[in-house]
């Protein structure tokens, strides 16, 4: 429980340095409550300019993407990897979240709200994700992993604008795009179970990419720049100018991208 004075900030900062994976999940449901019936003020507090570190286990090892080991589906071991390398997403992707909450100062109190949200359903998603691992006979760490997403959030750390477009509007937006894959490769091989918990995961997702949309769409606004473009430019510098489809056209609609940004998606290539 935290007191009337404590800041959204604070309580940010400690679910975002917690380590222990149990913690980190009780930490970040309990301040979503306490944000929920106003214990966490926003109060006034001084920009961030220092990257933080977010807490993690010792385990997973984390490895370049090249390292990682390709197994088929067809293996109770080969799903059991899968899962585990959607757990490692869902708990990198709680960071993220208080990441936003904690850095990002000066914004209005509904970003706040949004990304506390976001951080608690993606908290919700890696208890249901960690249970089905543990269903197949593994724990989230058996399997190697690797930083990609909290490399991206390293990169946009002096950017909300930035932060906005390639989190959630490019690297979180990717699951759009590849769970409808993988949950069909699961079902035809059985798996009904993890495609449970990666449907509820991919319909709950689309609302967290909206608001990567909603708050890209507020900052090009803030700083005078046209959105389309500059999400253009942005892909040009860090994604080599470069996305690689096919897009979820229908999930992606409804998490805020115009029919305009996805013509020109498809036309990159890649």
């Amino acid at each position: 429980m935290v007191g009337a004075t404590d800041t959204v900030f604070a309580a940010a900062a400690a679910c975002l340095a917690c380590d222990e994976v149990a913690a980190k999940l009780a930490l970040t449901h309990a301040a979503a409550r306490d944000f929920a019936i106003g214990r966490l003020a926003l109060g006034e507090t001084p920009a961030v300019t220092a990257i933080v570190a977010p807490g993690r286990p010792p385990r997973p090892r984390l490895v370049s993407p090249r390292e990682l080991a390709q197994r088929g589906l067809g293996t109770r071991e080969g799903r059991a990897a899968l899962v585990h390398a959607v757990a490692h997403i869902e708990f990198n992707a709680i960071n993220l979240a208080w990441d936003a909450v904690y850095r990002f100062r000066g914004m209005p109190a509904e970003f706040y709200a949004d990304w506390v949200r976001v951080a608690d359903d993606e908290a919700r998603h890696f208890s249901m994700i960690a249970a089905r691992l543990e269903q197949l006979g593994h724990r989230y760490g058996d399997f190697d992993a690797h930083d990609g997403l909290w490399e991206m959030a390293t990169r946009t750390a002096d950017s909300c604008l930035a932060r906005m477009a390639l989190v959630p509007r490019v690297l979180e937006a990717r699951g759009l795009d590849v769970t409808p894959g993988m949950i069909e490769r699961l079902r035809s091989v059985g798996d009904l179970d993890t495609v449970a918990v990666l449907e509820v995961i991919l319909a709950e997702e689309v609302a967290h990419v909206a608001a990567g949309s909603r708050w890209f769409d507020w900052c090009c606004a803030r700083a005078g720049v046209e959105p389309q473009a500059t999400f253009l430019e942005l892909i040009g510098r860090h994604m080599r100018g470069s996305l690689r489809g096919p897009f979820n056209h229908g999930a992606r609609l409804r998490a805020g991208f115009s029919a305009a940004e996805l013509a020109q998606l498809e036309g990159l290539g890649g």
